[in-house]
């Protein structure tokens, strides 16, 4: 729901907070006080086209935040716009796209009279309406259909040109078999190899190092001797045992070294085929990284990856068959539970029509005829996902498109006769001009509407209508002044005891008589006793 609304510097308005609060609330005013600008305000919100002629004169911008409590959680949204310059959007915040801002607010309100956001003028939320409220099951639908689209993208993998495939056949085998000859298995082969050929081009050098190393620690005289000497002197008492064994734990670990280099000796020796062998290698090896990867690791993998596509590619004719045979299916599926889909959207499309009439002749609208189209050619849109509200709202004439045949009044109570019989909607309605051109019974019926519609949602209404404002649950007044030849408006919500002046003023005017205020009292009783019917 929006909790609440700030403008500054919006039209005539320099400043205003309203605190809105669930259920109906009413939005009365003066003609001319700036409640259309209220309804503007949250259309900003809603991501309209922002236009800087409605900035406040001798202000440099006009803002609008709104605070939403949406499951216990917080939302605010803000639009501002400069007198020069683009508009800028926030949401909790942090600066957004006016996109960003349009999506959020089309979950959080639905405008109903002459501006831009109506979601139940646009196509999906058509049919989305009429699944909702013929409980059409789409699920069997939804899954035939994303089985056909995952079946078409794996023929798609595949390639359906044959002499493209031959091409990419010839290319990876060519590369598998290259891959495949080096016999790669050790991911660290390269640096193994870089070792080996490092000794054997300075290996009489290596020798040297080698043997004069081993001959330090293990000659007479030499670490291991010197060390058994050592031990030797600090005799085999408790106090130097200690002592002992870590001497005897460093010589064994001279002797492992000892012995690790004379395995390195044996293999080091001036073998000049062995040293271009390895040399070879590791050009091969080079070559390889160059084409398939940075390292072998990576070459090996792209190898394995590259034999399973050459061995999809290879068995594509029985694959292809395979899939062909499932696409048979999946659209066998897709037609039966699209048709399915379709059947019931056509069987329930008059029952929403004639739900939707009812509650227009309760709304003076009971010369209103209301079709609902389900799909074209069946063999384009097997499932009738094209869903067409028509309106017809006045004798004569040939029912159309909503958006092009209602006028704002007759477009907002049209959608008001759809939210009463529909139970999803965004959580906050507003709803504009629904009275326009209304009175008596009329008004009444529109009031109670409204009000039951206000059980289920939070639901706010700019009116006329006395029979309105003394039906909702909150009242928020506009008004205007002028001081020293500027015009100011201020938007304030009234105390119950204050409420009755006003309804009383849209029942007579500024000459509020008694008798008046005593209509307005008697209405509000009525509101009191008679609470608003539910659907």
């Amino acid at each position: 729901m929006l909790a609440e609304l700030h403008i500054e510097n919006f039209g005539v308005i320099e400043s205003a907070t309203i605190v809105l609060k669930d259920g109906l609330s009413a939005l009365t005013g003066e003609t001319g006080a700036g409640k259309t600008m209220v309804v503007e305000a949250i259309n900003l919100l809603m991501g309209q086209r922002a236009d800087a002629s409605v900035v406040r004169p001798g202000a440099d911008e006009l803002r609008v935040e709104g605070r939403f409590v949406v499951d216990g959680t917080e939302r605010v949204l803000c639009r501002v716009v400069p007198r020069d310059g683009r508009s800028r959007a926030y949401v909790d915040g942090r600066l957004a796209t006016v996109n960003h801002l349009s999506e959020l607010g089309a979950e959080l309100v639905d405008l109903h009279g002459q501006h831009e956001h109506q979601s139940l003028l646009t196509a999906p939320a058509q049919r989305a309406a009429l699944d909702a409220f013929a409980d059409i099951d789409l699920s069997a639908l939804r899954t035939a259909r994303a089985q056909v689209t995952e079946i078409d993208a794996a023929l798609a993998m595949m390639g359906g040109d044959e002499r493209a495939r031959a091409r990419e056949i010839d290319l990876l085998r060519f590369q598998v078999d290259e891959i495949s000859r080096a016999e790669l298995s050790d991911p660290d082969e390269d640096a193994v190899l870089e070792r080996s050929i490092d000794l054997l081009q300075d290996a009489e050098s290596h020798r040297e190092s080698l043997a004069t190393a081993i001959g330090a620690l293990t000659d007479d005289d030499g670490a291991l001797d010197r060390m058994g000497h050592a031990a030797g002197a600090l005799g085999r008492g408790d106090a130097m045992r200690e002592h002992v064994e870590r001497i005897r734990e460093l010589q064994s670990l001279i002797g492992d070294a000892a012995d690790d280099m004379r395995r390195v000796l044996e293999q080091v020796d001036q073998d000049p085929t062995r040293l271009a062998a390895l040399v070879e290698r590791r050009q091969t090896l080079f070559d390889l990284r160059r084409k398939y990867g940075d390292t072998v690791a990576s070459v090996i993998a792209y190898g394995r990856e590259t034999a399973g596509r050459l061995g999809e590619l290879e068995s594509w004719e029985e694959r292809a068959s395979d899939l062909d045979a499932r696409r048979t299916a999946a659209l066998a599926a897709l037609q039966k539970a699209a048709r399915k889909v379709r059947a019931a959207r056509q069987a329930a499309a008059p029952a929403l029509a004639k739900a939707v009439e009812k509650n227009l002749a309760r709304l003076a609208l009971g010369a209103a005829r209301v079709e609902i189209i389900v799909g074209g050619d069946e063999n384009i849109d097997l499932a009738g996902d094209e869903v067409t509200f028509l309106l017809a709202a006045n004798p004569g004439s040939e029912p159309a498109p909503l958006a092009k045949v209602a006028s704002g009044g007759e477009l907002a109570r049209t959608m008001l006769a759809l939210r009463l019989v529909l139970t999803e909607a965004p959580s906050t309605l507003v709803f504009d001009e629904v009275d326009a051109g209304i009175g008596g019974d009329a008004a009444v019926a529109v009031a109670e509407a409204l009000a039951a519609l206000g059980e289920r949602h939070q639901v706010l209404v700019v009116t006329h209508l006395p029979q309105v404002a003394a039906r909702a649950a909150n009242h928020v007044v506009v008004n205007k002044e002028v001081r020293k030849g500027i015009t100011f408006a201020t938007a304030r919500t009234l105390a119950e005891d204050e409420r009755a002046e006003e309804i009383a003023r849209m029942l007579s005017g500024s000459l509020a008589v008694e008798s008046a205020v005593e209509h307005a009292r008697n209405l509000l009783k009525t509101r009191q006793k008679t609470p608003p019917p539910r659907r």
